[in-house]
């Protein structure tokens, strides 16, 4: 069974979907492709040569002319949640780009509305998808390195030197803990397979920073299994990069757990276990990885009707935590995390 869509949100981020991650998947077809900003459905559509007669401006007009099994959404975070709402009422599944809606509340009445039409709500979190991820998840469930106790995470860009007037990246809303933060909070709970409890931490500008909100923070977060988390991320860092998901330290009570995913570095994990030498893990090979490895575990929920890894429900504990890391950063205060 192929899965039928419509493509909502075309802009940069939108378009590179389409023409990147859509296109090359034998288990997709996109039968209408929508974009508020009739500039941007032309320029798109000119360049990746979409069919003008199935191209919108409104979602409602494309579901009221194409089959569709389903909607993808990848438009601006503002219409994450209208689209999502429009599409789950016509009966269709959704695939959303994170963080998938601006408060707790929209993102639950989602969550329920999704469940009152028995369609699948589904959150795009690519660094899942990836070698070094699945590798340190089966590592974590047999218990190799024992209980975790202390995990340390460090993540550096140097994303400082556009010119301020044409960089959209300097002027977005939280920078770091909505834009880039979300992927390691999920990928906490993920690997480490805990709930986080309780956060507390900062985030501030450097002063050479160009941005107009907080580009670096650290946070100190406890999950409820025991384990605590140490972040330190920046995107104004001149420290050496790390990989997009960052450089990882589990230490637990066998040993220590090193890895790194998704970047101009291979994947790599490393497991020292005390008293050892370290040891370098096969990881298996993939198909599918990050956006490709989204697109291809909703292709397959939807053809199996099962519920995908990365569902809009799991994902409320994702969100749960970004908002509470913002409050924490922002009234400098814990923050308890309740769901």
């Amino acid at each position: 069974m192929t899965v039928k869509i419509v493509h909502v949100g075309l802009g940069g981020w939108g378009s590179n979907w389409a023409e990147n991650i859509v296109a090359k998947n034998k288990d997709i077809e996109t039968t209408a492709w929508v974009e508020i900003d009739a500039r941007t459905l032309k320029t798109v559509g000119e360049r990746l040569k979409l069919p003008e007669e199935r191209c919108f401006t409104s979602l409602d007009e494309a579901l009221a002319t194409v089959e569709a099994d389903a909607v993808l959404v990848t438009a601006n975070l503002p219409g994450h949640v209208p689209c999502a709402q429009t599409a789950l009422h016509a009966g269709k599944h959704v695939l959303m780009e994170k963080p998938f809606a601006p408060t707790i509340a929209e993102a639950q009445q989602l969550v329920e509305l999704a469940d009152e039409q028995g369609k699948i709500l589904m959150i795009s979190q690519n660094y899942r998808f990836a070698p070094a991820v699945r590798t340190v998840i089966k590592l974590m469930q047999e218990q190799v390195i024992g209980r975790i106790g202390m995990v340390n995470i460090d993540f550096r860009r140097y994303d400082n030197i556009a010119p301020v007037e044409s960089h959209l990246h300097y002027h977005i809303w939280e920078p770091l803990l909505v834009d880039m933060a979300i992927h390691h909070f999920d990928l906490m709970r993920c690997v480490i397979g805990q709930e986080p409890q309780k956060v507390i931490g900062q985030t501030w500008n450097d002063t050479w920073s160009r941005y107009d909100e907080p580009a670096s923070g650290a946070l100190t977060i406890f999950f409820d299994g025991g384990a605590v988390v140490s972040y330190r991320g920046s995107w104004t860092s001149t420290a050496p990069q790390t990989n997009w998901a960052g450089e990882w330290s589990m230490e637990g009570e066998k040993g220590v757990m090193v890895w790194t995913s998704r970047g101009e570095l291979p994947d790599s994990v490393v497991v020292r276990l005390h008293g050892k030498e370290p040891k370098k893990i096969t990881m298996p090979k993939m198909a599918q990885i990050d956006r490709a490895g989204s697109l291809a575990a909703f292709a397959a929920a939807v053809q199996q009707g099962t519920q995908p890894e990365t569902t809009g429900r799991d994902n409320l504990r994702t969100l749960s935590l970004m908002f509470a890391a913002i409050e924490a950063a922002k009234t400098e205060h814990p923050v308890l995390i309740e769901m």
